[in-house]
């Protein structure tokens, strides 16, 4: 537990603050790649929904559009009376 404190570095002043600072400069890295990702996915998975939306608003037109009765078939029943 000792070793992995920062009371027990020793800098000389050289090589310890361009550790730092790559690890500063690797930390804001992996902090932006995981921003990308997770916005990669929430738009995704937004215009994946919004895709199934159209396409299951399409299909219920498609069905209801089946389900109407033809004028034909309107014509005729209205004929004989």
């Amino acid at each position: 537990l000792r070793c992995c404190t920062a009371a027990s570095v020793v800098t000389d002043g050289s090589g310890a603050a361009g550790d730092e600072r790559s690890l500063y400069i690797m930390r804001v890295v992996q902090i932006a790649v995981m921003c990308v990702l997770a916005l990669t996915v929430v738009f995704g998975i937004f215009f994946l929904g919004c895709n199934l939306l159209i396409k299951s608003e399409g299909m219920i037109n498609f069905l209801v559009k089946e389900r109407r009765p033809s004028k034909e078939v309107e014509a005729v029943v209205v004929g004989p009376y």
